[in-house]
């Protein structure tokens, strides 16, 4: 008997009782390999003694303070830290307690940047479909994943959606990648033109798709195109890194990896790394003026803003990442995943594509490798792969509706910076494993 509104009601879920690096122990002992990171959360694994330490130091000096009175030393501390190590122009952070928060935070920046600039009509956000940015209903609105907007569908803002940059489905074979991507910046460039130029409040996608794709990575060139197009229009840049930053993808932020600077950049999971809910929307210097030489007042705010016991916690993540050299060891480490998935799954008749950067991979499922023609959707392939998986102690990450919402499967792989060769080995080889017995069972 329970008392939580759990995910799935009926369900009946293993307690989880402790971890240890990557490892993860229920109430009876048994143990699974954390391959995912619960959701690309957990990059320095579980029981981190530096980040627990961090966190007792900070409970017992102070815990909270309300923003509305006070700032704190660890808050300024991790501003500094972030600000110091982020592209250049971004100047200032906002605190908030997750993902969806900072993208709602970033969504009420740009919209009052225009206003303190003197435009009010300035109230259209262009997205991409098949992205994630969370699940408030802000977050929603600007998000493209089909069957988490359905059921809400009523009470979300007008957003309007592009084309996804998803080489692997929808790159013609007549174009280079980059001409693909200028297709795509074309696209982008029509939607501001056709909504009316100066109605768009920003355009707002992810660097490296996380969830509802599959950890795809843009192609060359794609997003400094984009940057051009906002940049002639007036339109601000919101980058989306909640899942793919903080050195997931082998650089601190993703966008590092493109040339561009955004306006906004979102982060969160990585940020704390699961030892305390924290997120938070970085703003450019251009987007801070436009407030203090305004109104001087951002017009947002929740209770747990800036709380300094998250703080402390990702303040010493951040320090872990450094002192440990964690951004070379994902790269490093990231290479060697890579290699063995291809060795393992490249030439598996239902794997169609293996993507990705650091450490940070999708696997998409495919019924036919020549035709891409994906597997039926109420095979429900991806939650099989998840179970079975699971079952035999390894954590995956799966999604259904990898093409249109519908149709499609795919899992990612997100396992901590920290991860050893060995249990490089024993993610591979357990997934395979999964893979097989989940196609063959189904």
């Amino acid at each position: 008997m329970t008392r939580i509104l759990h995910r799935q009601p009926g369900n009946r879920y293993p307690r989880a009782v402790s971890g240890s690096g990557p490892y993860l122990f229920d109430d009876t002992g048994r143990r699974w390999l954390d391959a995912c990171g619960g959701a690309a959360v957990s990059c320095l694994g579980h029981g981190h003694p530096a980040v627990a330490a961090a966190i007792e130091a900070q409970s017992r000096k102070l815990a909270f303070a309300h923003t509305s009175f006070f700032t704190t030393e660890v808050a300024e501390a991790l501003a500094d830290t972030l600000i110091a190590n982020a592209p250049a122009g971004i100047s200032h952070a906002y605190f908030v307690s997750g993902g969806s928060e900072a993208i709602e935070a970033a969504l009420k920046m740009a919209r009052q940047y225009h206003l303190e600039r003197g435009e009010p009509q300035r109230t259209l956000f262009i997205a991409r479909r098949q992205s994630y940015h969370g699940n408030t209903l802000g977050a929603l609105s600007v998000g493209g994943n089909a069957w988490r907007r359905e059921p809400f569908a009523p009470l979300l803002a007008p957003v309007h959606h592009v084309s996804p940059c998803f080489a692997y489905r929808d790159q013609r074979a007549d174009e280079s990648p980059e001409q693909y991507g200028q297709r795509l910046a074309l696209e982008l460039d029509a939607a501001i033109v056709n909504a009316g130029p100066q109605r768009v409040i920003a355009f707002v996608a992810e660097p490296v798709v996380g969830a509802t794709l599959g950890a795809v990575p843009p192609v060359p060139g794609y997003f400094r195109s984009l940057r051009e197009v906002c940049d002639r229009h007036g339109v601000l840049l919101i980058l989306d890194e909640v899942m793919c930053g903080m050195g997931r993808t082998g650089t601190l932020y993703a966008c590092e990896q493109e040339g561009v600077v955004p306006d906004i950049v979102t982060i969160a999971k990585g940020l704390g790394a699961g030892y305390q809910p924290i997120g938070a929307a970085l703003l450019s210097q251009r987007v801070f003026d436009a407030f203090e030489q305004g109104s001087g007042f951002f017009q947002h705010g929740h209770t747990y803003l800036g709380h300094a016991i998250a703080c402390a916690a990702a303040l010493a993540v951040q320090k872990v990442i450094v002192e440990e050299n964690l951004l070379a060891r994902v790269r490093e480490t990231g290479a060697l995943l890579e290699r063995e998935l291809r060795r393992a799954l490249g030439d598996h008749p239902h794997v169609g594509d293996i993507r990705g950067r650091g450490l940070f991979w999708g696997v998409e499922f495919v019924a036919d490798r020549a035709t891409r023609e994906p597997f039926d959707p109420s095979r429900r392939l991806h939650a099989r792969i998840k179970q079975t998986a699971f079952d035999a102690g390894l954590m995956c990450y799966p999604m259904g509706g990898t093409i249109d919402g519908r149709r499609g499967d795919h899992l990612l792989l997100a396992p901590p910076f920290n991860i050893e060769a060995a249990q490089v080995d024993e993610i591979v080889s357990g997934l395979s494993r999964a893979i097989d017995k989940a196609i063959s069972a189904s």
